[in-house]
């Protein structure tokens, strides 16, 4: 069984397991309605296709047209923005705190270990979210800058992909 907590590094690459990321699903019916407004209200955006966002200790990356992940740098961030948010027709917080896991990935080999993973299309560039399959599972990638990636995945996935990382990271080593 893979590791799911502890941290991985070879020269020129490490990684980082987290649990229990505050997280939450945005969904909403549309771009510019009160939902949409309500975060502008709040001093965010809704990220584009593809894009990644950081900002107020957020990060938002697209996962599709009516979609956008947030992960929170604490619970309590998290907690804030859906009472701000409220009760709106055109949209809504999904608290997903439990149900997914972050890999965190930094180093010059980064891209190496995505492409064994996955492929060309599982690479973000800076300020991208790309979902592809790596290791044969779901994953949202997410750069906001070009050193450092985060993997976002349902945590039952987790302990398969850390796997498949521990092993390409043996071959690379």
């Amino acid at each position: 069984m893979a590791d799911v907590s502890g941290a991985r590094e070879i020269p020129g690459l490490r990684v980082e397991p987290a649990r229990a990321v505050p997280a939450a699903a945005l969904r909403y019916f549309t771009r510019t309605g009160e939902f949409a407004a309500a975060l502008g209200a709040h001093g965010l955006t809704l990220p584009e296709c593809g894009q990644a966002l950081r900002a107020q200790e957020l990060t938002l990356a697209w996962r599709s047209p009516t979609e956008t992940l947030c992960l929170a740098a604490t619970s309590e961030r998290l907690t804030q923005l859906h009472a701000h948010l409220g009760e709106r027709a055109d949209g809504c917080l999904l608290e997903l705190t439990g149900a997914l896991d972050l890999v965190a990935l930094s180093g010059a080999r980064v891209a190496e270990l995505l492409m064994r993973l996955g492929s060309t299309a599982s690479l973000p560039g800076a300020g991208q979210a790309r979902r592809s399959r790596m290791a044969d599972v779901p994953v949202t990638a997410i750069a906001l800058d070009t050193a450092r990636v985060q993997l976002v995945l349902e945590r039952t996935y987790s302990e398969h992909l850390l796997g498949w990382i521990d092993a390409t990271l043996a071959d690379l080593a």
